[in-house]
């Protein structure tokens, strides 16, 4: 394993991915645990994988992830992001394949908070007409 590691942040609403990634054999570590292990569901293990299969770098670089805050959908794309943003560092020439693919880009959407007088952020009471 090389020493020189390249470092890429993934965001995504209250879950924050620190992604490191160096040249190696394809192994993935996500706060020490594989990603069969920590993401259970399907979807969650192809969203962090998507960004190696865009840039076609399965198999050939190590992904090491410290993940944070939010649920496990909101890590899962962190760390998408995360991995998309490090390769990017590495190989500048993926630029536009991660970018078409929508894998730079930051999800704007948060929970919209809860207002007074209502049960949530939309809930209100019932309207009585009578």
């Amino acid at each position: 394993m090389e020493d020189k590691y390249i470092w890429g942040t993934g965001r995504r609403k209250n879950a924050v991915a620190r992604v490191r990634i160096c040249s190696g054999t394809g192994e993935i570590k996500i706060n020490n645990r594989t990603v069969e292990d920590y993401f259970p569901r399907l979807i969650w293990q192809s969203q962090v994988m998507q960004s190696l299969k865009t840039a076609g770098m399965e198999g050939r670089v190590d992904v090491f992830v410290n993940a944070s805050g939010g649920g496990l959908t909101g890590q899962a794309g962190a760390v998408r992001m995360g991995i998309a943003r490090a390769l990017e560092k590495m190989n500048p020439e993926l630029h536009s394949a991660l970018k078409k693919d929508g894998l730079l880009t930051r999800d704007p959407r948060m929970v919209e908070r809860k207002k007074f007088g209502q049960k949530g952020a939309r809930g209100k009471r019932q309207y009585s007409k009578r």
